[in-house]
């Protein structure tokens, strides 16, 4: 088979419904009234007029499940299509969920060598059995103008008026402030029980680094090397990359720290943000927001 908690994500749905404002696309305007059901591939067709030089010749963006041709009951958007996603899309009646990360283990989302695995062959029949299609909305969703997961982040920290127009990936505070105190904020307003930090607690920053998901070790280094921040904020990371180039500065005295989001606490509130930005353009279909939630116990 071949088939392509204590958080401050409550402040955040207020400051979404404001972002929706900012975040319409100028001249596109909702085609599709309450007497014309809309389909999954009218969807998506919708969404890939905003984005630039879309329809990508080569993408991970594709349908894992259903087809482009069934109308939409309702739209469910998430990081992962987990099995309790699933469920969940299936109570509310919906059948289409745009997801940011593979649904099936793995980047490609290839299923020929899981076709005998239960755990795929019972979350495939889970897909199947409620007719729900999935999108992957990864590589559109980061070429959008602004990226649609750096502005989630960006606006669940609070920290929209502080971003560099010319270099998004840079915040600027308006005053310095310690690091454990921006440590502290950032858990807070992400939902995040624990961050892995190096640095001192106090070093005074102002000048953040922003790079969320899973930019790898160069990317992250060379923005060090160009944009010389206090502090970077990152998502995922590798142990022998990132880091250690972090220690090393500090280690020769530069004025450095580092703090781990995880990659999904640090991409999910941009599947957040998806909401406001898409419902203004389909006004007649429900659209929701599931949490797909943290997997992780901290023992």
């Amino acid at each position: 088979m071949i088939i392509p908690e204590k958080t401050g994500r409550r402040d955040f749905v207020g400051t979404l419904a404001k972002a929706s404002l900012l975040a319409t696309v100028p001249g596109l305007n909702p085609v599709f009234s309450p007497a014309q059901p809309v389909t999954v591939g009218q969807v998506m067709e919708l969404i890939l007029k905003t984005i630039p030089e879309a329809p990508f010749p080569k993408t991970v963006d594709t349908l894992k499940s259903g087809n482009r041709d069934q109308k939409v009951t309702g739209i469910v958007s998430t990081m992962f299509a987990t099995t309790d996603v699933i469920e969940q899309t299936a109570r509310l009646g919906a059948n289409f969920i745009i997801v940011h990360e593979p649904t099936f283990y793995n980047h490609l989302d290839e299923t020929d060598w899981l076709k005998n695995d239960e755990v795929f062959r019972k979350k495939y029949g889970l897909l199947e059995k409620n007719g729900i299609a999935v999108w992957r909305f990864h590589d559109y969703w980061h070429t959008h103008r602004p990226d649609g997961i750096r502005m989630g982040v960006v606006t669940a920290l609070g920290w929209e008026k502080y971003m560099d127009p010319k270099n998004p990936r840079m915040i600027t505070l308006p005053a310095a402030i310690p690091l454990k105190q921006l440590i502290a904020h950032a858990k807070e307003k992400l939902g995040i029980a624990m961050m892995r930090v190096v640095g001192d607690p106090a070093q005074s920053c102002q000048r953040v680094l922003l790079m969320p998901g899973a930019s790898g070790g160069r990317s992250h280094i060379v923005a060090l090397q160009q944009d010389k921040p206090d502090v970077i904020l990152c998502g995922e990371i590798s142990e022998w990359e990132t880091v250690e180039y972090v220690r090393d500065a500090r280690q020769q005295g530069q004025k450095l720290s580092l703090g781990v989001l995880g990659h999904i606490m640090s991409e999910a509130p941009g599947m957040q943000w998806l909401v406001p930005w898409l419902q203004p353009k389909l006004p007649d279909v429900k659209i929701t927001y599931i949490d797909s939630k943290n997997p992780f116990l901290y023992l």
